[in-house]
């Protein structure tokens, strides 16, 4: 992101939790900038989408540095995954600005922006905590930690308790449930007669590899 932008962002979020992520916080944020609103529009095409997409990336960057900050090695694997989403929701300063950025991606129009946002959430926590899988995991994954994300965020944005001490516990339970999911994945895969039933769509599943790179999305066919 650049300082231009970073300089806008700084200067809308005090508008944000008043009128939204729309026009008159873009423009608002603009004149309390300096910037040119020239400039403005070629650095953010789409006004105040592109501000709210900018602060969700600088938030995925937070959350990267804490993680790379952290002591995690004494952690259970199900353990990082949940500091790791902790992390993420500790460095938001304003519940309202989060609040007012789901009802902007709950928009028809701006739906698969949000959705992507969450997409690569998950995959920079997976990728951060070393995650190398290349197979149909690399999306089991982040799709299950999408929900488990998503929930969490619904569940914080209504909690009141003592340093949100319900929402730490409602993500427990949930990589709870994946961590039963992923068990049962397990046992499916080392159950013979299941294996030889499933061994159609199986064959077919394995055949499926992840992204190599941005121009490689969704994907890949293996051999």
């Amino acid at each position: 992101m650049s300082d231009t932008v970073e300089k806008i962002l700084d200067a809308a979020l005090m508008h944000v939790p008043f009128d939204g992520w729309g026009e008159e916080t873009f423009q608002a944020a603009v004149a309390d900038a300096g910037v040119e609103m020239g400039l403005a529009r070629g650095l953010c095409p789409r006004g105040a989408v592109d501000l709210a997409i900018a602060y969700h990336k600088r938030g995925d960057r937070q959350m990267v540095q804490r993680l790379e900050q952290a002591d995690l090695g004494q952690m259970r694997f199900r353990d990082r995954i949940a500091a790791a989403v902790r992390y993420r929701l500790e460095v938001i300063e304003d519940r309202e600005v989060v609040r007012r950025g789901m009802a902007l991606f709950a928009l028809p129009q701006h739906a698969a922006d949000g959705a992507r946002l969450i997409w690569e959430t998950c995959d920079l926590i997976w990728r951060t905590l070393g995650d190398t899988s290349d197979d149909i995991n690399w999306y089991t994954k982040r799709m299950t930690l999408s929900g488990v994300y998503s929930s969490t965020v619904l569940y914080w944005l209504g909690d009141d308790s003592d340093g949100h001490a319900a929402t730490w516990a409602f993500l427990d339970r949930r990589i709870e449930d994946v961590m039963r999911f992923e068990t049962f994945k397990a046992k499916v895969q080392e159950n013979e007669a299941l294996s030889r039933l499933l061994k159609g769509p199986l064959d077919m599943l394995g055949r499926i590899r992840a992204p190599k790179s941005g121009d490689d999305m969704p994907g890949h066919w293996g051999n």
